[in-house]
């Protein structure tokens, strides 16, 4: 059945709309931290690996830093084995590492993998391992109850250094990297990172144009719920000293904040929710989220 008169202009109009940022973005660098909602159900799971498939096809370099909470908890639940948290960080003992390498580098990656492929693209899952590309070591907490001492929460790293050779080579063949947020220390130790810490920084030494971090919230939104956008990182600094930004939003405007102060163009806090939310950022004039920028 043939389209509608307005039906057929307004499709017609947001394709249009689409060419000025595929000119624009054509041959750049996007990173993307996929997680939240998006990576479970399953027609969003669809909708995110078509969208990045689209990015790629128009020359676009997506790249996929990923996360896998909600997969690694339930696998610990069928080993006998309860997840435990220290300050919105989990605790990561030997045996814990091991499950959280078999979940985010085996299951979910190649999850990821095998359904951006379906879709028509050339997608590599690796590790921050494969190549030693992300170097880590211990990170040890502040105990906010005892000033001077630090918590050891296991094998969680905080990032060392960040090598961009290797994502750089798979980009030159036109090949998606999907990156699962582990890291490997001095002595070949396997580290669990936080994945919005990853995301931020690999956009940083890549130089990206974009960092865009898919959450189960609509942005950014002030104390009485209202989204916030166009946010330049001192008003960002400013929610942080008021308490706007707590909680598990805290790690992603983290990492938003350093990738946009160490030279990434701007990032795009967004809702994972929202069904091709990644096309509607990227492709769009108005967007679907949060917009930080250096200045």
């Amino acid at each position: 059945m043939p389209l509608s008169h307005s039906t057929a202009q307004d499709k017609a109009k947001t394709l249009a709309e689409a060419l000025p940022y595929i000119q624009r973005f054509h041959g750049k660098t996007i990173v993307i931290k996929y997680g939240g909602n998006a990576m479970i159900e399953e027609h969003l799971k669809q909708g995110f690996a078509r969208d990045v498939v689209l990015l790629k096809l128009v020359g676009m370099n997506p790249v996929i830093v990923h996360g896998g909470g909600p997969q690694i908890n339930e696998m610990l639940r069928r080993v006998g084995k309860q997840g435990e948290f220290i300050q919105g960080m989990r605790v990561t003992d030997a045996e814990t590492m091991d499950v959280v390498e078999m979940v985010l580098g085996g299951l979910v990656n190649k999850d990821i993998v095998n359904l951006i492929n379906r879709h028509g693209g050339l997608a590599v899952g690796l590790t921050g391992k494969d190549g030693g590309f992300i170097r880590a070591k211990k990170m040890l907490m502040q105990d906010r109850e005892k000033i001077g001492e630090w918590i050891d929460i296991g094998q969680v790293g905080e990032i060392e250094s960040i090598s961009p050779a290797l994502i750089e080579l798979l980009e030159t063949r036109d090949f998606i990297p999907v990156i699962a947020p582990i890291g490997v220390g001095e002595n070949g130790e396997s580290y669990n990172i936080n994945a919005d810490l990853v995301a931020g920084r690999l956009a940083s030494v890549l130089n990206a144009e974009k960092l865009i971090l898919l959450t189960n919230t609509p942005g950014v939104l002030d104390k009485n719920g209202n989204l916030l956008t166009g946010l330049t990182a001192e008003r960002v600094d400013a929610l942080f000293a008021d308490g706007t930004i707590s909680g598990g939003m805290m790690p992603k405007i983290g990492s938003a904040l350093e990738a946009v102060k160490s030279g990434v163009k701007s990032c795009h806090i967004i809702d994972g929710r929202v069904e091709h939310g990644l096309l509607l950022e990227v492709l769009t004039d108005k967007g679907v989220g949060t917009l930080l920028k250096a200045g």
